[in-house]
C-alpha cells in the first residue's frame, strides 16, 4: 500500500504559537532544556509526601525508580559531546515517559510530564535523521495512548486530558512523524476519538480542545495523501488477501473492523468512555467500528479480509488514511446502531454528532482532494459508504446537517466528480430536487438551505455544462440541467408574496448559469461544431451508442447532441407509446430508434432505458403469452445486473421497471425470466433456477400477505420457512438465508406497482445497490472547459423561463442591488442571444425591458419627467434597452419598435435635443442649415428644468408659437424644490448614458435584416400621413422620425439599395399626401435632396435612380411647391455644383434642368435656379451630350422669363450661343476617336442638337422685350452661319429653314402686325433683322443649298417672305425702313446667285422655270431691280470672264464677301 515518501525538512502543519520553529543545534542549550523540564519534574513530585522521601528496599532506604531515571537523566545530560542527531531521543525521552505510564503518579505530576515531552518535541531537535528515531517515536506514541495517572478532581484530570492531545497531535506534526507506522497513526486517532467522546461529560473547553484536536490531526495525516506517489500502491508481495482486493478494483465493500494494537487505557478512562450516547457507544473508536452489508450497500455478505499485519508497520500512508477514512464513515452510519427506518427522513438523536463526523470527512477529503482517486480503496469509501450516508443525511431536519452534506458534496464535485456521475445525480434528484419542492415536506430553513447549495453549484463555471453533457444528454439518466433551471425559474417567481430569500437566491442561481454562458461566449470561442441531423439516416442500437474519445470536443460534442436529440425522440416515442403502444412502437421504427423489423433486444433496450413509459403498459406487454414477446421478457431480464445481489433486493429492482400483471399465467412467466437471470449472475446459494422461481415466488406472496390490509392473519417466520423446505434441489435453504429475507420483506415492502410519472424518488437501499453496479458500467464523465460547446442548445432549453422569472422579480423587488442583479442577467441574456443570433429571444427581451422604462405607460403624473427621475427601475431599465440597441442591434427584429416608442415618449418630454437626427447622421453640415446645435452630449445639460404643475406644451412649431404668444398670460410658476432639481438632473444624466443617436450613427455597422426592421419601424412610428390636418404633437413625432430615417439612409451609403425602396416610398407618401406647407413635408423634400447630395458622389451607378426620385418635387402640390421653391432650388444648385460630373445620363439631367426650368418664372427661385444652370452651360463645362438639350431649353425658359432683368435672358442666350462650341468640340472629338459609325451616329445627333439649338432660339425671337428679341435674332444668325466645325448636312438645312427661318418670319409679321406697337417696341427693326439674317443665312449655304432638287421650292419661299415684308405694315404704317431695305436685300442675295451661276438664264433652250419664277416674283417686289442688276458692273464683269472661260471664275468668288459684308452693311446701317 502507499506511504509516505521520506523527506527532509518537512514543516510542521499548523503549528501553535507557542511552538518554536528554531532548531536548537547547541547540544549545552538544549541540555539546558532538558535539566529544567527534569527540574520541574521533580519539583511537582516533591510537593506529594509520597515522593518526597526514601522508601525501603530491604535493609536499605532508596529512592523511587522514577525519580532515580530522572535524576540520571540530569547527570548525563551536559556529558554529551555529539550533535544532537547522534544521541538518541529515548535517552532523554525515557524518563519522562516513564512518569506518564506510571499508574502511582498523579494527574499534576502527569500533566507536568505530558508539558515537558510537548516542550522537547517542539523544539524539532527529533527528525527523520535522528539516531533510533522509529524506536524513539513509537516509544513515545505508546506512552502516550497507554498514559496512566490517578484522578483526584475533575479539573486535573480535564488538564491531562487536554496536554494528552496537545502531545499527540505535537507528534504527529513533528518533523519526524513520517517516521510513524500506519499502527501508530490508527492508534494516534482512535486514543484522540476516546477523549473526544469522554469529554462529552466534562467542561466545555475540553470538548472543544478534543474536537479541534481531532480535525487538527485529521488534517495532517490526509494532507499528506498527495505525497504519496501512485507507484507505491501496490501491496507487499505477501498479502495475497490483500493483494487480491486491490487487483479487484475493491468491487466489494469493507463491512469488517480490524483490530488495532494500541495502548492500554486505565479502567476509569474506558469506563468514561462507555458513558455517553448509544450511538457514538456503537462507533467509539477504530476498534468497534463496522457496517452490516444491507445497511451499506455492499454487494457481498463476506467480510473483507484484515490489513496485513506488516502492512501496519510500515511508515504510515494509505492503509492508516483507509482505516481513518472508514471510522469517519463509520460515524455516519447511525441508522444502523439506533435501529432507525432507512426511509425516515428525521434524524432522532443530537445534531452534534452527524456534524462532527461531515466536519472530519470534509476535511480529509479537502486536504485528499483529488488524490484520492488514485487509491481504490478510498475511492470505493467515496463512492459506497460516504455517499451513501450523506444522501441519507441529505434530508436531515437539521439545516446545519444539510448545509455540511452540500459543502461535503461540493468538495467532492470539485476533486472527484469524475468518478461520481450518478452519485451525483441521485443527490440532486432525490437530496436536492426533493428538499427545494415544497410538497415533499420540507421545511422553509431546509428549503433554503438546498437553494444556497443548487446556487453555489451554479456559480462553479463548468457545472451545467457537465450536468447538460453527461446527464440531460444520456439515455439512462435524469434531465438534472434542465430540472435545476426550470426550478430556478420557478423558484424566483414570487407568485402572489413580497419577494423571500429564496426568491433572491433562485435569482442569483439563474443569473450565475447565464453569467457563465455570457463569459464563455465572451470568450470568442463558440464552438463550430454543427447541430445534430433532425432525423437520423439509419438504425443503430441507440443504447450502445459510444464517443471515441471523451475527452476531445471534436469527439464528445457531436456525439453528446446526437444522444440527446435521441433521447428527445425517445421521450416522444414514450408518449405515443403510453397513447397506444402499437403506434409508439411504430413512430420510433420510423425515426430509426427501432429496425423496420422488430427484434426483442431493440424493444427491450427501449422499455429498459427509456423514462416515462406507462408501466402497466409495460408489464401487460411483458407478460403477454405471444412468443415475441416472450422474447422481449428474456431480453428485457437480461438486461439487468444482479452479480452479487441479495434475492430480495434484485427482485426490488426487476418489477421497480414494471407493473406485475394481476394473472397469474403472466406472473409465472415474468418470474421465470427473472430467476433465470437471477440464477445466470448469483447461484451461491441457490441450486438452480428453479430454486430461484419457487423462491421468488415465495417472496411475492409473503409481502402480499404482509403487507394487503385485507390479510387478517399474517404469515410468520416460522411459516415462511416451513413454506420453503426441500425447494432448493431437493434441500432446504439456510436458516438463516430464510430469516433475513423474511425481515426483509416485512420491514420493506416490495411495490408492486411502482409510481408512475415524474417525481423525484426516494433513495433506498436496493436503488443504492442497483446505482452503484450502474456506476461501474456508465460512460466516462465529460470534463468541460472554458469553451461555449453545449451553451447554445443549454440556452435553448432555459431562455423563455429565464427571462419571464428575472422579469417578474425585477417587477416586484424594491430594493437597488436586485434591481442591478436582474439588469446583469439582462445583460447576459442578451449578450448570448445576440453571439447566438437569436433573434426572438432579443426582441422578447427588449420588449419585457420596455414595460418597465415607464416610457410607453401613458403617463399618469403630472411631472413625468421628475417622476422618471425618481424612479431608480425605469432608469436602469431604459439604460439597458438602449445599451441593448447600441450593443446588439444586429440581431433586434421587431424590437426596434419599441425602442423607438421610448426614443418618442424621450422626445416628446423634451429630453432629447432637437438635433439629435443631425448628430445621428453625423452632419454637420446640416446643423448648420436647420440650426444652431450643438451634440447631444452638451445640449442635454442645457435641457431647462419645467416649472412645476404645468403641464408640457407641445414641441412642435405650432406648439412653440403658442408659447411664445402665452408668455403674458400665465400665471406665476412655483420654483422647483431641490429634489425636484435632483430629480431633472438624475433624468438628464440617464438620458446621456443611453447614447440614443449612437443608434442611428453607428447603423452603418448593422446587419441588413436589422437595418432593414429599424427603417420600417420608423417609418411605423412616424405614422401615416393623411391630408387633412393633424395634430401639432403627431406633426412633430413625423417629423423627429423622419429625421432619423433620413439619418439612417445616410449613413448607410453602402448599402443604399436595401432601404431605398421604402425610403422613398415613404416620402413619397407625404408628399404626395401633402396639400399646405408643413414641416413634415419640408422635411421630406429636403431630406430626399440630402440624401441625392450625399449618395450621388459614392453612388454613381445608383444615380439614376437618386435623381428620379426628385421628380417627387414635381409632384408637390402648388402651395406646397411655392412656399419652399426657393429653398428647393438652392438646394438643387448646390447638388448639381457639387455632383455635375457625375451626373451623365439624359434622365438625370432631365430631372436636374426640370427642377431648374420651374424656377424660371418664380420670382425667389429664379435666381438660384439660373445660378445652377450658368453653373452647368458656361464655358460648356458640364455640358454633356446626355444633357445639351436639356440645359438648351432651360436656357430657352429663363431667356423668355420676365422675372428677373433683362441682362439675365441676355446672359442665358449666351448661354445658349455658347453652346455651339461644344458640338463642335464633340464633332472633332468623334471623328478622332471613334470609328466611322459611330462617327456618322454623333453626327446626326449633333445636328439634331443644333436644330433643337435653334429652335428655342427661334422662340426667344418672338419674346415681347426688344432687347431680348433683337439678341437673341443676332444670337441666332450667330448660331446658323458660326458652323463650321459642325457637319450638318443639307436636309438638315431644309428642316432649318422651314422650322426655324421661315417660321421665325412669319410669326413676326404675325406679331407685328396683330399687336399693338405699346406691346412689342420697334417691331421695324426687329423684321428688318429677321431678313437680314434670312439672307445672310441663304447666301452663306447658297452652294449647298443649289445643289439640291428643292432649291426651287426654298428659293421661293425666301422671296415669298422678302414680298411679304416689303407690304407689312406695323401699327398701320408702312415700314419705310423696312421697304427701302428689302429691295437692297433682294439685290445682294440676285447678285450673289447669278456669280455663283445659281440663276443664269439657259440659251440652249432648257429649263428656265427658275429664272422665270424668280423675276416673276422680284417684280411684284421692286420692278425695277432686273434693270439694276443687269447694269451692276459686278455682274458685267463676270459675264465678260465667264464668256472667256466657260465658267464663273475664281475671281467672282472673291467679289461675293464684299457684297455681303456691304450688304451686311447696309442691313447694320438700317
Amino acid at each position: 500500500m502507499g506511504r509516505l515518501k521520506l523527506q527532509s525538512g518537512i514543516q510542521a502543519i499548523g503549528e501553535e504559537p507557542g511552538e518554536c520553529d528554531a532548531t536548537y543545534s547547541n547540544h549545552a542549550t538544549l541540555a539546558c532544556i532538558i535539566n529544567s523540564e527534569i527540574g520541574t519534574v521533580l519539583a511537582v513530585m516533591r510537593r506529594n509526601v509520597r515522593w518526597g522521601g526514601r522508601y525501603m528496599s530491604g535493609d536499605d532506604q532508596l529512592e523511587h525508580p522514577l525519580i532515580q531515571s530522572l535524576k540520571a537523566l540530569r547527570k548525563q545530560i551536559f556529558s554529551w559531546k555529539h550533535h544532537m542527531h547522534s544521541v538518541n531521543p529515548s535517552d532523554y525521552l525515557q524518563p519522562f515517559l516513564d512518569v506518564i505510564r506510571s499508574d502511582e503518579t498523579g494527574a499534576p505530576i502527569t500533566g507536568v510530564a505530558l508539558s515537558s515531552v510537548y516542550n522537547i518535541l517542539t523544539l524539532d531537535v527529533i527528525d527523520q535523521n535522528s539516531l533510533n528515531v522509529e524506536d524513539a517515536m513509537h516509544l513515545l506514541v505508546d506512552a502516550i495512548t497507554g498514559c496512566r495517572f490517578e484522578v483526584t478532581d475533575p479539573a486535573s484530570e480535564e488538564v491531562v486530558l487536554m496536554k494528552i492531545l496537545q502531545v499527540l497531535l505535537a507528534c504527529m506534526k513533528s518533523k519526524a512523524s513520517i517516521i510513524l507506522t500506519n499502527q501508530h497513526v490508527c492508534t494516534i486517532v482512535n486514543s484522540c476519538f476516546r477523549i473526544v467522546h469522554q469529554a462529552g461529560t466534562k467542561g466545555e473547553l475540553l470538548q472543544r480542545i478534543a474536537r479541534h484536536t481531532m480535525h487538527e490531526l485529521v488534517r495532517c495525516i490526509f494532507s499528506h495523501l498527495p505525497d504519496v506517489h501512485p507507484a507505491e500502491r501496490a501491496l507487499p508481495n505477501g498479502s495475497n488477501t490483500i493483494n487480491g482486493e486491490i487487483a479487484g478494483k475493491n468491487n466489494e465493500h469493507v463491512s469488517g473492523s480490524r483490530q488495532l494494537e494500541n495502548g492500554n487505557m486505565i479502567s476509569e478512562f474506558d469506563n468514561q468512555l462507555l458513558s455517553t450516547n448509544p450511538a457514538l457507544n456503537a462507533s467509539s473508536g477504530l476498534v468497534e467500528s463496522g457496517m452490516d452489508e444491507k445497511t451499506t450497500g455492499a454487494s457481498s455478505g463476506k467480510e473483507a479480509g484484515q490489513y496485513d499485519v506488516q502492512l501496519m508497520a510500515e511508515p504510515f500512508g494509505v492503509p492508516c488514511m483507509v482505516e481513518i477514512f472508514t471510522f469517519l464513515c463509520s460515524l455516519l452510519n447511525v441508522v444502523e446502531h439506533i435501529g432507525m427506518v432507512p426511509r425516515s427522513n428525521t434524524i432522532a438523536f443530537d445534531e452534534d454528532v452527524p456534524l462532527f463526523a461531515l466536519g472530519l470527512v470534509n476535511c480529509a477529503i479537502e486536504l485528499g482532494g483529488s488524490s484520492i482517486r488514485h487509491h481504490p480503496k478510498l475511492l470505493s469509501l467515496v463512492q459506497d459508504e460516504l455517499f451513501q450516508n450523506l444522501m441519507q443525511f441529505g434530508l436531515s431536519t437539521s439545516p446545519l446537517i444539510l448545509s455540511m452534506v452540500c459543502s461535503i458534496v461540493l468538495n467532492l464535485y470539485h476533486h472527484l466528480r469524475t468518478e461520481l456521475k450518478l452519485q451525483l445525480e441521485a443527490f440532486f434528484s432525490c437530496v436536492i430536487l426533493r428538499l427545494v419542492q415544497s410538497r415533499y415536506g420540507a421545511s422553509y430553513q431546509q428549503q433554503e438551505v438546498a437553494m444556497e447549495a443548487v446556487v453555489d453549484f451554479c456559480r462553479q463555471k463548468t457545472f451545467m455544462v457537465e450536468m447538460y453533457a453527461n446527464l440531460d444528454c444520456d439515455i439512462i439518466c435524469n434531465n438534472v440541467f434542465e430540472e435545476l433551471a426550470n426550478l430556478l425559474s420557478k423558484s424566483a417567481f414570487p407568485v402572489s408574496l413580497p419577494l423571500s430569500s429564496i426568491h433572491i437566491l433562485a435569482l442569483d442561481g439563474l443569473i450565475a448559469i447565464i453569467q457563465g454562458m455570457a463569459e464563455r461566449a465572451g470568450n470568442g470561442s463558440v464552438s463550430a461544431v454543427q447541430a445534430p441531423p433532425t432525423n437520423l439516416d439509419e438504425y443503430t442500437p441507440f443504447w450502445l451508442m459510444k464517443c471515441d474519445n471523451y475527452s476531445d470536443p471534436n469527439h464528445w460534442v457531436p456525439f453528446v447532441r446526437r444522444r440527446k436529440h435521441i433521447k428527445r425522440r425517445l421521450m416522444i416515442g414514450a408518449d405515443h407509446f403510453n397513447h397506444d403502444p402499437k403506434k409508439g412502437l411504430e413512430f420510433l421504427q420510423g425515426t430509426h430508434l427501432l429496425p423496420d423489423k422488430l427484434d426483442p433486444e431493440s424493444v427491450a433496450c427501449f422499455f429498459r432505458y427509456t423514462a416515462g413509459l406507462d408501466k402497466n403498459l409495460v408489464g401487460d406487454f411483458l407478460g403477454n403469452h405471444d412468443e415475441f414477446c416472450i422474447q422481449v421478457l428474456n431480453k428485457f431480464a437480461g438486461t439487468f445486473d444482479f452479480q452479487d445481489v441479495h434475492l430480495d433486493t434484485a427482485l426490488r429492482l426487476f418489477l421497480e421497471t414494471f407493473r406485475l400483471p394481476g394473472e397469474s399465467q403472466k406472473i409465472q412467466r415474468v418470474l421465470e425470466a427473472f430467476s433465470e437471470r437471477y440464477y445466470e449472475q448469483s447461484p451461491q446459494i441457490l441450486a438452480n433456477k428453479d430454486a430461484a422461481l419457487l423462491l421468488s415466488y415465495s417472496i411475492i406472496m409473503l409481502n402480499t400477505d404482509q403487507h394487503n390490509v385485507q390479510v387478517k392473519k399474517k404469515m410468520t417466520e416460522e411459516d415462511f420457512i416451513r413454506n420453503n423446505r426441500h425447494i432448493n434441489g431437493g434441500d432446504d435453504l439456510p436458516r438463516e438465508f430464510l430469516s433475513e429475507l423474511y425481515h426483509s420483506i416485512c420491514k420493506d415492502e416490495i411495490r408492486t406497482t411502482p409510481e408512475q410519472g415524474a417525481g423525484y424518488p426516494e433513495m433506498n437501499p436496493s436503488r443504492w445497490i442497483d446505482l452503484i453496479h450502474k456506476s461501474k458500467k456508465s460512460a466516462p464523465f465529460i470534463v468541460s472547459d472554458t469553451r461555449a460547446y453545449l451553451d447554445q442548445d443549454m440556452f435553448a432549453i432555459m431562455s423563455g423561463p429565464t427571462i419571464a422569472a428575472i422579469s417578474v422579480v425585477f417587477d416586484h423587488a424594491e430594493h437597488e442591488e436586485i434591481y442591478q442583479t436582474c439588469i446583469d442577467g439582462f445583460l447576459c441574456v442578451a449578450k448570448i442571444a445576440a453571439c447566438y443570433h437569436l433573434e426572438d429571444v432579443l426582441d422578447d427581451l427588449v420588449v419585457s425591458l420596455c414595460k418597465f422604462t415607464t416610457l410607453l405607460n401613458p403617463s399618469s403624473y403630472e411631472e413625468p419627467v421628475i417622476a422618471f427621475g425618481d424612479d431608480p427601475k425605469a432608469r436602469m431599465s431604459t439604460v439597458t434597452v438602449f445599451t441593448f440597441a447600441n450593443t446588439y442591434g444586429d440581431y433586434i427584429r421587431t424590437g426596434w419598435r419599441n425602442v423607438l416608442d421610448c426614443i418618442l415618449r424621450l422626445h416628446k418630454l423634451g429630453l432629447l435635443s432637437a438635433f439629435v437626427a443631425s448628430e445621428a447622421a453625423g452632419d454637420s453640415e446640416s446643423s448648420a442649415d436647420t440650426g444652431h446645435g450643438k451634440p447631444i452630449t452638451n445640449s442635454l445639460s442645457s435641457v431647462p428644468m419645467p416649472p412645476v404643475s404645468t403641464p408640457r406644451k407641445s414641441s412642435g412649431f405650432m406648439g412653440r408659437f403658442s408659447q411664445l404668444l402665452s408668455l403674458d398670460t400665465e400665471e406665476p410658476r412655483s420654483q422647483p424644490t431641490e429634489e425636484e432639481l435632483a430629480a431633472h438632473q438624475r433624468t438628464l444624466q440617464t438620458i446621456q448614458k443611453c447614447h440614443i443617436d449612437g443608434i442611428f450613427s453607428e447603423s452603418k455597422f448593422l446587419q441588413a435584416e436589422s437595418l432593414l426592421q429599424l427603417a420600417q419601424a420608423l417609418i411605423w412610428a412616424g405614422g401615416r400621413p393623411q391630408k387633412g390636418s393633424s395634430s401639432p404633437e403627431d406633426e412633430d413625432t413625423a417629423v423627429f422620425c423622419l429625421e432619423l430615417l433620413i439619418a439612417v439612409t445616410l449613413n448607410n451609403r453602402d448599402r443604399i439599395m436595401l432601404l431605398w425602396q421604402i425610403v422613398y416610398e415613404h416620402i413619397s407618401n407625404i408628399v404626395q399626401s401633402t396639400v399646405m406647407p408643413c414641416a413634415l413635408v419640408e422635411k421630406a423634400v429636403f431630406g430626399l435632396i440630402r440624401i441625392c447630395q450625399r449618395l450621388l458622389p459614392y453612388k454613381e451607378d445608383l444615380a439614376d435612380e437618386l435623381l428620379r426620385s426628385l421628380h417627387l418635387v414635381l409632384k408637390l402640390d402648388a402651395r406646397v411647391a411655392d412656399a419652399y421653391c426657393e429653398q428647393i432650388t438652392q438646394e438643387v444648385g448646390r447638388l448639381v455644383k457639387a455632383n455635375a460630373s457625375h451626373i451623365r445620363s439624359p434622365l438625370g439631367w432631365r430631372i436636374v434642368t426640370s427642377l431648374l426650368s420651374i424656377t424660371a418664372r418664380h420670382p425667389e427661385a429664379s435666381e438660384a435656379g439660373f445660378d445652377a444652370l450658368f453653373f452647368i452651360m458656361s464655358e460648356g463645362t458640364h455640358l454633356l451630350p446626355a444633357n445639351y438639350v436639356l440645359c438648351v431649353d432651360a436656357s430657352r425658359q429663363f431667356a423668355e422669363s420676365r422675372v428677373g432683368e433683362v441682362e439675365r435672358s441676355v446672359c442665358a442666350l449666351d448661354l445658349m450661343a455658347g453652346s455651339v462650341d461644344c458640338l463642335a468640340r464633340w464633332a472633332c472629338d468623334s471623328k478622332q476617336s471613334m470609328n466611322e459609325e459611330e462617327t456618322l451616329k454623333m453626327s446626326q445627333d449633333i445636328g439634331q442638337m443644333w436644330l433643337r439649338l435653334v429652335q428655342g432660339l427661334r422662340e426667344v425671337c418672338l419674346d415681347q422685350r426688344e432687347e431680348v428679341r433683337n439678341h437673341a435674332l443676332s444670337i441666332l444668325r450667330r448660331c446658323l452661319t458660326g458652323v463650321d466645325g459642325i457637319p450638318l448636312p443639307h436636309g438638315l438645312w431644309l428642316q432649318c429653314f422651314d422650322m426655324v427661318i421661315f417660321t421665325m418670319l412669319d410669326d413676326l409679321l404675325e406679331i407685328a402686325q396683330g399687336h399693338s406697337p405699346k406691346e412689342y417696341r420697334n417691331m421695324e427693326g426687329t423684321l428688318i433683322l429677321a431678313l437680314k439674317l434670312l439672307s445672310k443665312v441663304f447666301l452663306e449655304l447658297l452652294p449647298e443649298l443649289s445643289q439640291l432638287t428643292t432649291f426651287s421650292k426654298l428659293w421661293l419661299g425666301v422671296l415669298n417672305r422678302m414680298e411679304k415684308y416689303m407690304k407689312v405694315k406695323v401699327g398701320g404704317r408702312k415700314c419705310e425702313k423696312l421697304r427701302d431695305q428689302v429691295p437692297e436685300l433682294l439685290k445682294n442675295t440676285l447678285l450673289v446667285m447669278f456669280l455663283r451661276g445659281v440663276l443664269v438664264e439657259k440659251s440652249d433652250g432648257g429649263d428656265n422655270s427658275l429664272w422665270e419664277l424668280t423675276w416673276l416674283h422680284v417684280n411684284k417686289i421692286a420692278p425695277s431691280l432686273q434693270s439694276e442688276i443687269s447694269r451692276d458692273p459686278i455682274l458685267e464683269q463676270s459675264e465678260t470672264k465667264q464668256g472667256e472661260s466657260g465658267r464663273v471664275s475664281d475671281v467672282t468668288g472673291t467679289s461675293i464677301p464684299t457684297e455681303t459684308a456691304a450688304a451686311e452693311g447696309s442691313s447694320s446701317g438700317g
